[in-house]
Order: structure tokens, then sequence, then C-alpha cells
């Protein structure tokens, strides 16, 4: 237990001193904007190339671990979406922000520093090939879904260039693209470079988790879904148990490979949500509540889950 207070306190401690931070001094939202294009367009990015780019290349074309995850995840996906669509009769819109609600793990701000943290360097490749894969396929289905809800009004031809920029130019694609080119490559970075990547990359997940902070506490809870009764058992339990199977089930996995999968899928839901939600006027506020009730919630759901993993308690094989 011991072990796991060390691992979770920085981790959620940055979190609370960024929420602290934000009803001491009461800045504006506008304030974290920088803060936000440095964790985005830089510290990140840099994370991710760093990770990629000193990986063996044959490690990073494991197309079995990012099919077994794509599925896993959209299984959730779909799950409560048919929730939503026939149990509650809620609209194709509301579903679709419902369902990455409890599908859309925040894996980009808080996946690595807790990978890293608690399995080492042997859970980066992993770590980075799901938040590439997992963030252009949401970038892909978000629109799609909205587009045949009938609340985004542009083109096909719109739609489609849009989400095809999207997913190009993301900086998190592209510097795994870029990771990934030098790799295969086998490319000697200057030591200079290598040192710039380096800071960079050292960055990214204190500030990550210190914003994340700043972003729950400027984000009230004013309107709690009625749909939190499952959405958060769904986002907190049932999607790292539905990866987890999914995993065992296919097999050819390193441990770490499956316990850092296990241990990004039980992340609260992402921020990315809200602002999905914003971008299109739709379920917004409950969004907003959803992303801080995981939160909370999550620091003793991903406790838990790190006493499984740590212990050796998670299986890894279900099926023989």
């Amino acid at each position: 237990m011991a072990e796991i207070v060390s691992l979770l306190l920085p981790f959620f401690g940055l979190i609370l001193i960024g929420y602290i931070a934000a009803k001491a001094t009461k800045q504006p939202a506008e304030a974290l904007g920088w803060l936000n294009t440095f964790i985005i367009y830089a510290a990140l990015p840099a994370l991710f190339f760093k990770l990629v780019s000193r990986t063996p290349i044959e490690e990073l074309t494991r197309v079995d671990f990012i099919a077994t995850d794509i599925a896993a995840t959209y299984a959730v996906f779909i799950l409560l979406f048919a929730i939503g669509r026939l149990v509650r009769g809620n609209s194709l819109a509301d579903c679709t922000i419902q369902s990455f609600a409890g599908a859309y793990g925040n894996i980009g701000y808080l996946g690595p520093g807790l990978a890293l943290l608690a399995l080492g360097e042997g859970a980066a490749v992993p770590v980075a090939l799901i938040i590439c894969f997992e963030n252009a396929l949401h970038f892909i289905v978000a629109p799609a879904l909205m587009a045949a809800a009938g609340d985004d009004k542009r083109s096909t031809g719109q739609l489609v260039a849009d989400i095809v920029r999207k997913v190009a130019l993301h900086p998190f694609i592209l510097s795994t693209a870029a990771g990934f080119a030098v790799a295969a490559l086998h490319i000697d970075q200057p030591l200079a470079f290598q040192r710039l990547v380096d800071y960079l990359a050292q960055a990214a997940a204190p500030c990550a988790l210190f914003a994340m902070g700043v972003t729950l506490a400027l984000r009230p809870l004013k309107r709690i879904p009625a749909e939190i009764p499952y959405i958060v058992p769904a986002k907190l339990i049932l999607h790292p148990i539905a990866v987890f199977i999914a995993r065992t089930a296919v097999g050819g996995f390193e441990p770490v490979w499956i316990q850092a999968a296990v241990l990004l899928a039980c992340l609260p839901t992402a921020t990315n949500v809200f602002v999905i939600g914003q971008q299109y006027g739709v379920w917004q506020e409950r969004a907003s509540a959803t992303i801080l009730i995981t939160t909370v919630f999550s620091v003793v759901t991903v406790s838990l889950w790190l006493i499984v993993i740590r212990s050796g308690l998670l299986p890894l094989q279900l099926f023989p």
C-alpha cells in the first residue's frame, strides 16, 4: 500500500495543487491557454516522439495490439450508445457524447505520467500506440456521428477534409509518426536535439496534471446527468475489464503491455469529451460534470487497479 501511495501522491497531488491554485488565485479560464498550448504542441509531442523514436521498429508495428485496443474500447462505446438510444430514448447526438464519456479516457494528459511512473520504460510503446490510434479514431468517429445526427451542417466534402486535417496535423499524431520514421530509418539524433526533447518530455506530466487540476476547478458542477450511475462504472471499471479480457483472449502480448493497456483504460473521462460537446452545443454541462465526477472517483478506482496490477493479482492469461 505504501508503494501505491508513493505512486499516486505525485500524480493526484499535482492535480490537487492545480485545483487549489485555481481556487486561490481566481485566474480566468483564458489564463490557462498558453500552458495548454505548451502541453499539447510541445511537451506531450516531445514525450511521444522520444518514446517511439527510441524503440525498435518491430515493437511499433503490433497491429494486433492496436486492433484489440480499438475493439475493446468501442465495445464499451457501442454498449453505452445502445443504452442511451434504446433504453433511455436519447437523441443520436446526446448518445454520441455520452458514449465518449464512458469510453474516451484522459489518456493524453494522465496516461504517460502514470504508466511510466507505475510500470517503467517498458510501458512506453503501448502507451504511445494507444494514445495515437485511439485519438485518431475518436477524431473520426465524433464528427461522423454528429453529421449523421444533423448537428454538423458542413457538406460531406468539408467534413471529410476537416477530419483528415485534424487527424493528419494533430501534434500527437505528427510526433508519433516522426518517431516511427526515425525508428524505421535508424536515424541517429544529435545529442543537443535529444537533450531538448528530453527537457520537453520531462515537463509533460507535471504540466498536464497541474492543468488538469486547474481545469476541474474552473468547471463548476452545475448539472449531474441522469446517466452518471452507469457511465461512471462503465468508464472506471467496465472499460479496463473489457480491455483486459480482449488482450488475454487474443494473447501474445508482453505482461507490461497488458498492464499498460488496462491502466490507461481505467483513467477518468477525457476533457476532450467536453470540447466535443461544446463544439456541437450538445450535452456540455453534463459532460463537464461527468469529467469531474469520474476524476474524483478515479482516485479510488485507479488506486485499486494499481494494487491489482502491482501485486500480481491481474492474471496474464484467462483462456488456455
